[in-house]
């Protein structure tokens, strides 16, 4: 099945992926992936475990060489563009007993601008504080990060992101672990974003909170299922096609499941030897 996708144009794009393979050893981790995320949205990807959700996010900034394809940023690679985006990566990721404080951590969104070698100020400072106070921080702020519980360590990531100022922010499963009132705080966060109209791209796992959460959607499962608003893309035919038929979603106007649990594996794209 082709996917479904909504087409976005120029200079309203804030992310182009075109072509996009990458492959773990033999095995890939995505599949001819064409997408194209448009700017000032709020975007989730989702999918099942292992459907190379966060190998999208890791091939948007670099940190992955696709076997092809490509990807674009605002139009330029990343490389040119990169002090326009704000990358949090999964808490899994992060060595966290390196011995650095939380205010250390979140200045370190600042360097992009500064250069590594021009000292941060009183404004760069005023900024770390700010973040930190906004993500209920700042009483940590001299804390080594490896001290902090898993939630907190979230934050301190996202309060990086903030400091960077950036027009892009990617964030890999950022809600994980963290409580009921922290994750309604780092969603207003995201919608204030996109108000500001800044691009947010969210890793997320919580089918149930999608349609609440997100105004764009990708749904992958190696190749990409479909892409668009998130009304035309969140269906029961999508779902069934990403998620292999195995998952049931209670929708909470009509109390009734949107897909069916089935007994079906998620496709698996064939690989030319």
């Amino acid at each position: 099945m082709s996917p479904a996708t909504d087409v976005v144009h120029g200079a309203d794009v804030a992310v182009h992926v075109e072509d996009l393979t990458v492959r773990y050893r033999e095995a890939p981790a995505l599949w001819d992936v064409d997408v194209d995320v448009p700017h000032g949205v709020l975007a989730g990807i989702v999918g099942p475990n292992g459907a190379g959700k966060s190998t999208l996010l890791k091939s948007i900034v670099g940190l992955l060489t696709p076997s092809a394809g490509h990807v674009r940023v605002f139009g330029r690679p990343f490389r040119e563009v990169r002090r326009r985006v704000a990358y949090v990566p999964q808490r899994s990721a992060v060595d966290w007993d390196f011995p650095t404080t939380v205010h250390d951590v979140v200045m370190m969104g600042r360097y992009a601008h500064l250069g590594w070698f021009r000292r941060p100020g009183a404004t760069e400072r005023r900024m770390a504080h700010a973040a930190l106070e906004r993500l209920g921080l700042d009483d940590l702020s001299g804390r080594q990060i490896g001290e902090l519980s898993g939630g907190q360590q979230q934050r301190v990531f996202l309060a990086r992101a903030l400091v960077q100022d950036a027009d892009l922010y990617l964030m890999d499963e950022p809600l994980a672990g963290v409580d009921a009132p922290t994750e309604r705080s780092i969603i207003a966060i995201w919608h204030e974003l996109r108000a500001q109209g800044k691009t947010v791209v969210v890793v997320h796992h919580d089918l149930q909170t999608v349609s609440s959460t997100f105004d764009w959607l990708a749904l992958v499962n190696v190749r990409l299922v479909a892409a668009g608003p998130v009304a035309a893309v969140f269906t029961a035919e999508h779902l069934r096609a990403a998620y292999g038929g195995q998952v049931a979603l209670v929708s909470a106007e009509s109390a009734t499941p949107l897909a069916e649990p089935q007994a079906a594996t998620p496709p698996t794209p064939s690989v030319p030897r």
